[in-house]
Parts: structure tokens; C-alpha cells; sequence
């Protein structure tokens, strides 16, 4: 059973259960409209008190979990976290949690998370933690990431909100789990002499369009056809969870003077192991001839290898794009050979950068 008067302690956060003293809180909460509060939570004032007393403590009494409060340093409730579906044969549970709205974006979830999973594991002899999250909720699959849970797979249509069917992505933290975040690449923002290369974001989506549906573009890459900016959208958060999980990463280039889309470049299969990783990249029809994208990929390794230690960096390119091969030459890479049906039945050449080809 989970002890009525538990108190978790983290850097900036105390995690504790709801009791009388929050009406006042828990009203302001309510009048706010504010939605963070656990399942069951009172949506009317009148509910409050009920709530405080017995409901909110119901989870807990049944031995199936519990609601705790978390609290900064003022003693003030910025969110709620919590344990339930406990089965204590099996030694299992899992965590769900929210965050004030005003609180947001200073990872007081993710900090909330790891003390109150340490706490079940490390105290409470639990073993295995489940954590899920919609599959477009990025800041909660940030969030599972940072606090050491592994990507278990992806549930089709797993829920169904106001706005439709969801999938839901599975984690799960094991008692012997290392609880580090996943390896990844930050944010960064690159420089050369001519671009500014920084992180992607939804102003990107109509030049990604229209650059992923030009007649180059879909002659010599894999992008879908028929490329729209849905395709776009998706392919901006597919990038994030790919960086988050410490599989890619992704940049827009731009002209710095004007702030103008000149091109897309990612990085994908990216082995920590090996440190290895390979590159591609989409150039503007507007932008194409002016050799962006080859100054935009040397900038990305030399970073790769000068600030995360990066051995190897693979480029592949269609034998008729004989422009992405310039490319590849120009910027360094060394031709070492044709990949056969590599990509819909189609070869490719195969290109690689080390850190001596950038001496």
C-alpha cells in the first residue's frame, strides 16, 4: 500500500497528497478553467471540499495508486502526478502527470517524473513503470524521454478524444533501467559563411511543401508522392521524436539576410555505438545552383565530428541526380560505391565523410 503521508523531495518540487489545506488553490485552479488536475478532479466549486476529503484519496485507499500534488519551493501547486493501475504481484505501475499551465516549459514534469519514479522503485519495490503519451503530444514524449523510460512501440488508435482516434506511444522504466535520458543531439544553430542552419519549425511547413513536391525532388528522393504540407507537418514532428529519441535530427537553412528557406537537411540512423549517422537533404527549387547544400552538409559533419566525436557520415544519392553527387564531391565525401536497390528498387551511390577528409 502506498503511505498516506508520503513526501518526495526534488530539486525544485515536493511531491505530496492534496488535503483541506489546497481549497484555496484548488479553487483558484477551478475558476481558471486551468486543466492539469488527476482524473476525477472537481470541475465546480461546490466539488472541492468532497474532493479533497475523500475523492481525490480513493486511488490510494484501494491500493491501485495515488494522487500527489507537486509544489515548488513557495509551496504552491503547479501540477499533479500520479501512480494507478498498480498491480503489486506483479510489480507494476503507471505514472501520469500535468502541469499548470503557466509552468510549463521549465521541466517540472520531467523532474516530477523521476523523483516519484525513483521513489516507487527504489522504496516502494515496484519493478516496472508504464508510461503512455499521444504520439503528437511532443512535449509529454520530451518528457519520457528525459526522465530515462524507453520507447517500447507505438498503439494504433489506442484512444479516442473529442477530436478522433489517437495512437499512443508505450514506454516503460525497469527497476535495473540506467534512468539516464536518451542520447541525442541538441538544438543547435549552425553557421557558415552564407546560412544560418537552426531548428525546424511549423513556419517551415509551405517552402517543405513546396519543396518536397517539386518534380526533382520526387524524381530522386523517397519522400511521398503527391507531397503536401500534411506530409510537411509530419514529417517537422517526425523529425522532433527522431531527435528526442536520440535517432536524427533536422535543421532549416536559411539566408540570414533575408530569412528566406534555401533548404532542409537531416540526419537519420544515427548509431551512438559506432558514431556514425547519415545525412540527407532537400534544396529549394529557388535556391538550387549556389551550392548551399554543400557548404550547409560539411558545416553539419565538422560539427558531428569535432563537437560529439562522430566517425562517420554517409551520404547515398541516385545515379541520375548527378547534382547531388557535386554535392557529395564537394563537400568532401568519398565515393565508395552503388547500394543496389536501396530505395524502391532503385540504386543508390554511396558517399562517406571521416573527420581526416575534413583536414
Amino acid at each position: 500500500m502506498f503511505d498516506p503521508d508520503v513526501s518526495i523531495a526534488t530539486e525544485r518540487l515536493t511531491l505530496r497528497p492534496f488535503g483541506p489545506k489546497d481549497t484555496l488553490r484548488i479553487r483558484s485552479i477551478v475558476q481558471s478553467g486551468a486543466r492539469f488536475l488527476p482524473p476525477g478532479a472537481p470541475d465546480r466549486i461546490s466539488g472541492i471540499a468532497p474532493w479533497l476529503m475523500h475523492g481525490v484519496h480513493e486511488l490510494r485507499r484501494s491500493g491501485q495508486g495515488v494522487h500527489l500534488a507537486m509544489t515548488d519551493a513557495d509551496g504552491v501547486i503547479v501540477g499533479a502526478i500520479s501512480l494507478f493501475k498498480t498491480s503489486w504481484s506483479a510489480g507494476t505501475t503507471e505514472v501520469g502527470y500535468g502541469v499548470h499551465p503557466l509552468y510549463r516549459g521549465r521541466g517540472l514534469a520531467t523532474e516530477a517524473v523521476r523523483g516519484l519514479t525513483a521513489w516507487a522503485l527504489d522504496t516502494m519495490g515496484l519493478r516496472r513503470i508504464d508510461l503512455t503519451a499521444r504520439l503528437d503530444n511532443l512535449a509529454s514524449l520530451r518528457v519520457a524521454c528525459k526522465a530515462g523510460f524507453t520507447w517500447e512501440g507505438v498503439l494504433r488508435d489506442a484512444v479516442l478524444d473529442e477530436d478522433g482516434a489517437h495512437d499512443l506511444v508505450m514506454f516503460g522504466l525497469l527497476r535495473h533501467d540506467r534512468r539516464l535520458p536518451a542520447v541525442t543531439l541538441p538544438k543547435t544553430e549552425l553557421r557558415t559563411q552564407r546560412l544560418l542552419l537552426r531548428p525546424q519549425t511549423p513556419a517551415d511547413v509551405p517552402d517543405l511543401a513546396v519543396t518536397g513536391a517539386d518534380p526533382l525532388t520526387q524524381a530522386y528522393t523517397g519522400v511521398p508522392r503527391g507531397y503536401d504540407e500534411e506530409h510537411a507537418r509530419g514529417y517537422v514532428a517526425h523529425a522532433e521524436r527522431m531527435r528526442m529519441r536520440g535517432l536524427g535530427a533536422a535543421w532549416t537553412g536559411e539566408e540570414p539576410a533575408t530569412g528566406r528557406f534555401v533548404l532542409n537537411v537531416d540526419l537519420r540512423d544515427i548509431d551512438w555505438h559506432s558514431r556514425t549517422a547519415e545525412v540527407g537533404y532537400m534544396t529549394a527549387p529557388w535556391a538550387r545552383g549556389n551550392g548551399y547544400a554543400g557548404e550547409a552538409v560539411r558545416e553539419i559533419a565538422r560539427w558531428l565530428f569535432e563537437r560529439h566525436a562522430f566517425e562517420r557520415l554517409q551520404l547515398r544519392a541516385a545515379p541520375g541526380n548527378t547534382a547531388s553527387q557535386r554535392v557529395a564531391e564537394k563537400a568532401g565525401f568519398v565515393r565508395e560505391g552503388v547500394a543496389r536497390s536501396s530505395l524502391g528498387g532503385q540504386d543508390l551511390v554511396v558517399y562517406s565523410l571521416i573527420p581526416s577528409d575534413l583536414a
